[in-house]
């Protein structure tokens, strides 16, 4: 969950465990996973835009559920 003050980020807070986490003059100081999702046909949920963020503890602990694991790539330039 997104919190904006004048246009700008302010707060940055985990949808599923509540943390709070660290960002400092709109910018974010640690890992989070963002996800957003607009539905469309053929779904439950057409129309519909989701957006959730995740701290990186979290993030982990979602991906270690999934039977087919994330495929995980190392990026050798960082920007």
């Amino acid at each position: 969950m997104r919190k904006y003050e004048n246009d700008k980020l302010i707060k940055i807070i985990c949808n599923k465990c509540g943390r709070k986490m660290s960002v400092d003059m709109d910018i974010v100081k640690e890992g989070v996973c963002t996800v957003e999702k607009d539905w469309g046909y053929f779904s439950g949920k057409d129309g519909e835009h989701h957006q959730f963020d995740l701290c990186e503890e979290c993030y982990d602990a979602w991906i270690k559920s999934f039977v087919i694991p994330a495929e995980i790539r190392e990026n050798t330039e960082l920007i």
